[in-house]
């Protein structure tokens, strides 16, 4: 994967989880949390269609490395929520 693939493959996850911090009501950090985030909802998202049975949703296709727009929202936003949960007092 080449620089330019990179940015934009994390320019994508931050994207996708400031949406979802945005869905859930709790934001923590700045654009490198959103990138974790986006990511780690992209894992979350895929393992919950996968163990439901659903259909993988508005996939983009960056160098041979697919991102799955619709599911790294849905599971940076449940992610999200449940740091909510235990960050909170």
């Amino acid at each position: 994967m080449s620089i330019i693939g990179l940015l934009v493959l994390l320019l994508i996850a931050a994207i996708c989880g400031s949406i979802g911090q945005a869905l859930a009501g709790y934001s923590r950090g700045g654009c490198l949390m959103s990138i974790i985030v986006g990511f780690i909802g992209a894992y979350l998202g895929m393992w919950l269609s996968s163990q439901l049975g659903l259909p993988e949703m508005l996939a983009i296709n960056i160098e041979g490395e697919m991102f799955p727009v619709v599911w790294a929202i849905i599971g940076s936003a449940l992610f999200t929520a449940v740091l909510g949960l235990f960050a909170r007092r």
